[in-house]
């Protein structure tokens, strides 16, 4: 596999390019019975450390993927991060960049000091909760109020 993943700051051009193409995707096959999607964006300070990391694979110097972490409230005895913006272009699928954005993300998280990553998904992208299955993530109750998921994953992180 020739993709790089490099930590960036989460407000460089290429970062708005794929969080666009992202929100456009994620619009246009949101299932209607859902209603309207709701086209949010993360603010990029929000993934500036020690609070969070953003990623970017890049496949050839070519930006294929992207995914952010992010601080969030604790819960309980969790110091809890959050996964946002996983997204892989079409030209970058079936090339392991997900799993490789996912590996850079929870490595972060755990330096940062996350003893759980959390995520919520659309249980309509059947192959990214597969993936978030296959990672260790479990189904949890809602732990925000994102109209657009559906389900809501947790996993421990072990420093």
């Amino acid at each position: 596999m020739s993709v790089e993943v490099r930590t960036v700051p989460a407000d460089l051009p290429e970062v708005d390019v794929l969080l666009d193409a992202y929100l456009d995707e994620r619009e246009a096959t949101f299932p209607s019975a859902q209603g309207a999607y709701s086209r949010k964006r993360t603010p990029a300070a929000e993934f500036t450390p020690p609070n969070g990391v953003f990623a970017v694979a890049y496949d050839g110097g070519v930006a294929v993927g992207c995914g952010g972490l992010r601080r969030i409230p604790d819960d309980g005895d969790d110091v809890r991060f959050e996964v946002k913006h996983v997204f892989v272009t079409p030209a970058g699928r079936g090339k392991g960049v997900a799993t490789a954005l996912m590996d850079s993300l929870e490595r972060e998280g755990a330096a940062l000091g996350a003893t759980a990553i959390v995520l919520d998904t659309n249980d309509s992208l059947v192959a990214a909760g597969a993936m978030y299955r296959s990672r260790g993530y479990e189904r949890v109750a809602p732990f925000n109020d994102n109209p657009n998921a559906t389900a809501w994953y947790r996993k421990p992180v072990s420093r």
